[in-house]
């Protein structure tokens, strides 16, 4: 399988507000960014859009190094919580419902195809990639 990296922001102004995206793509020292956004929108349903959109251009199975800042996300795949909201229909416990459980499941399945190996990195401290794509995910929330 290839070996990819991807780095993967969300932004939002407002929570709910206009939010966008950014991801990096980099195989073989080559990258391609994405990025995206809608409105309105969470900051957590745009940290998932960005990495969903990344995993998704991949036109094969790889294997994925993940950078994300978010803890959300970064816990829920390391720590099981996803896929144990998924296997309780969608709740996090027995009276609150799991929050993004469309984009949970996209991303579960994304995460079957592709072996993912999910590193969290602190945000807005100068990892030039994490930098990058909240660059493009405020751009993005900015268009609205």
């Amino acid at each position: 399988m290839k070996s990819v990296e991807i780095f993967s922001d969300g932004a939002c102004k407002g929570n709910p507000g206009p939010g966008g995206w950014g991801a990096i793509l980099r195989y073989n020292g080559v990258e391609r960014e994405l990025s995206g956004g809608e409105n309105p929108t969470t900051n957590n349903r745009m940290e998932l859009m960005a990495i969903i959109n990344a995993l998704k251009a991949l036109k094969e199975p790889c294997d994925v190094a993940l950078y994300s800042d978010s803890q959300y996300i970064c816990n829920a795949l390391t720590q099981g919580w996803a896929k144990r909201w998924q296997q309780n229909n969608w709740m996090r416990n027995k009276k609150e419902k799991a929050l993004n459980p469309d984009l949970w499941e996209e991303l579960l399945h994304l995460c079957e195809v592709h072996t993912v190996q999910v590193n969290w990195v602190r945000g807005h401290n100068g990892h030039p990639e994490n930098e990058r794509c909240d660059r493009l995910a405020v751009a993005e929330s900015l268009k609205f």
